[in-house]
């Protein structure tokens, strides 16, 4: 899902991990320099108890652009 003005930089833990070996696979990097990203970009719960952790998916591809 996404926000009401489809913007949301963030996607759910598990859909980030799912993408991984395409990831790799299409920037030539080992699957687990993006697991180590995705781990690095997850954005905890609002205040520790609102809603689920998120995956920072602008800053996740900012971090992997930085590995090129």
């Amino acid at each position: 899902y996404t926000s009401g003005s489809s913007l949301d930089p963030h996607l759910s833990e598990e859909a980030a991990r799912a993408q991984v070996q395409r990831i790799a696979k299409v920037r030539s990097l080992n699957p687990n320099q993006v697991e180590i990203l995705i781990s690095q970009n997850t954005d905890g719960r609002f205040l520790g108890i609102f809603g689920e952790p998120g995956v920072n998916v602008l800053k996740l591809n900012l971090a992997l652009d930085g590995l090129q």
